[in-house]
C-alpha cells in the first residue's frame, strides 16, 4: 500500500492523468492472475496485445512469477520495479496515448472500443517492446510454467510487430537477450552471498539494462511520430531520454516511486501551441515535469551530448547511485530545486569517481 505522504502529493495531482484505482494501477482487478486465464490455442497461449486488459495481464503475471526472487528490493508486495510498466501502461490509456492517432478508426476513443490498443499509436508501439517482448522471454526462461509457448495475436492488416520469442530474437536479438539476462539472473542475485543493497543494486541493473535495449530497440516505432504534432514529438523524445537518467541510477521503480515520477506526466496528448510552463489546462505538476524535461534536454544538446555522459560517469557506485536518485527525485517533484545545483553536483559526483 501506499504512504499517506503519497497519496497526498497523488490527491495533488487530481488534474493529472488517472494511473491508481483502489491504490492499484488502473483496471487491475480486471487483468488476468494466472496463465491459463489467457486466451489458448492449439495449446500455445496467444495473448491479444492490442487489448488493454491482456497487456496489462503481461505485467500481472510478470511480477507474480518473478516476486519470489524480488527479497532484496524490499518486504512490500510492491516493491518490484516491473511495477512501474502498468502504472506507465495505464497513463498513456488514460492520456489517450493509445488510442489512433491518425482518426482511421475509432481504436482508443470515447466512441469506439475505450481498451483497444492501435497499432498505429506511437506510445503503444513503443510500449510494446517493454510488455510483450519480456513476456515472451520470461515464458521462454520458464518462468510461466514448464514447456509454456506463447504467440502474440497481431492486428489485421499490421505486419511489423514479432510476435513469437523465435522472431523477436531474429528481429531485435539485444532486446531479448537483455531480458533473457534478467529472468537468468533472478535466481543468481537472490541466491548471492553480496548484502542486500549489493544485490538489489546488481537486479536493478540487469533490469534496467533490459528496459533501455527495448527503448532502443524500439526506435523501429519512429515513422509513428508522424501522426503527432511536433510539440508531442518532441515530448515523447523527451521522455525517452529521461531513461537514460534514470536507468543509470538504478532507480527502483516499484509501485510507490513510479507512481509519484508518472502522475505529473502530461494528461493529454499536447498540441502546436502547449507551451510549458505555461499550460493553461495542465496542473502546476504536469507544468513543472515538462518544463524539466525540456530543460535536461536543452542542456545536454547545448553540452553536446555531455550531460548524459556526464550522469552516467557519476553513477559509478552503489552509493552514487542512491544519490543520484535522489536528485533525480527532488529535480522532479520539488519545483524549488534549482536546476544550477543539479549541474553543480553532478560536476562534483564525477570528481568522485
Amino acid at each position: 500500500m501506499l504512504r499517506p505522504a503519497v497519496l497526498s502529493l497523488l490527491l495533488s495531482l487530481a488534474s493529472c492523468a488517472v494511473i491508481l484505482e483502489n491504490g492499484m494501477p488502473i483496471l487491475w482487478a480486471q487483468t488476468a492472475g494466472q496463465v491459463t486465464d489467457l486466451p489458448t490455442q492449439n495449446g500455445v497461449v496467444t495473448p491479444d496485445p492490442w487489448n488493454f486488459l491482456h497487456r496489462m495481464s503481461l505485467y500481472r503475471l510478470m511480477i507474480a512469477v518473478t516476486d519470489p526472487f524480488m527479497g532484496s528490493m524490499g518486504t512490500n508486495a510492491t516493491d518490484s520495479p516491473i511495477w512501474g510498466l502498468p502504472l506507465q501502461l495505464g497513463w498513456m490509456l488514460t492520456s489517450g496515448r493509445l488510442a489512433d492517432p491518425t482518426g482511421a478508426t475509432t481504436c482508443g476513443l470515447a466512441t469506439g472500443d475505450t481498451k483497444c490498443i492501435s497499432p498505429q499509436s506511437w506510445w503503444g508501439c513503443v510500449n510494446y517492446f517493454a510488455s510483450a517482448l519480456p513476456f515472451m522471454s520470461a515464458a521462454e526462461q520458464g518462468l510461466m510454467g514448464a514447456g509454456v509457448q506463447v504467440q502474440m495475436q497481431a492486428p489485421e492488416g499490421v505486419t511489423d510487430y514479432c510476435t513469437t520469442y523465435a522472431s523477436c530474437a531474429v528481429a531485435y536479438p539485444d532486446v531479448i537477450a537483455k531480458w533473457d539476462a534478467f529472468f537468468q539472473g533472478l535466481k543468481a542475485t537472490a541466491e548471492s552471498p553480496l548484502p542486500e543493497n549489493e544485490k538489489k543494486d546488481s537486479l536493478l541493473g540487469l533490469y534496467w539494462e533490459a528496459q533501455m535495449a527495448s527503448s532502443y530497440g524500439s526506435s523501429a516505432c519512429i515513422a509513428r511520430q508522424n501522426h503527432y504534432s511536433s510539440v508531442e514529438v518532441a515530448f515523447s523524445k523527451n521522455w525517452e531520454n529521461s531513461a537514460e537518467y534514470v536507468s543509470a541510477a538504478h532507480f527502483q521503480s516499484n509501485l510507490e516511486n513510479s507512481a509519484m515520477f508518472i502522475a505529473p506526466l502530461p494528461s493529454r496528448i499536447l498540441q502546436v501551441g502547449d507551451t510549458a510552463p505555461n499550460i493553461a489546462d495542465l496542473s502546476e505538476a504536469e507544468n513543472h515535469t515538462l518544463y524539466i524535461f525540456s530543460w535536461i534536454n536543452s542542456i545536454n544538446n547545448l553540452l553536446a551530448g555531455s550531460l548524459v555522459r556526464m550522469w552516467k560517469g557519476a553513477m559509478c557506485s552503489v552509493t552514487t547511485r542512491e544519490k543520484g536518485r535522489e536528485m533525480l527525485g527532488q529535480l522532479l517533484l520539488n519545483p524549488g530545486f534549482a536546476t544550477s545545483t543539479f549541474l553543480s553536483i553532478i560536476s562534483e559526483m564525477t570528481r568522485g569517481c
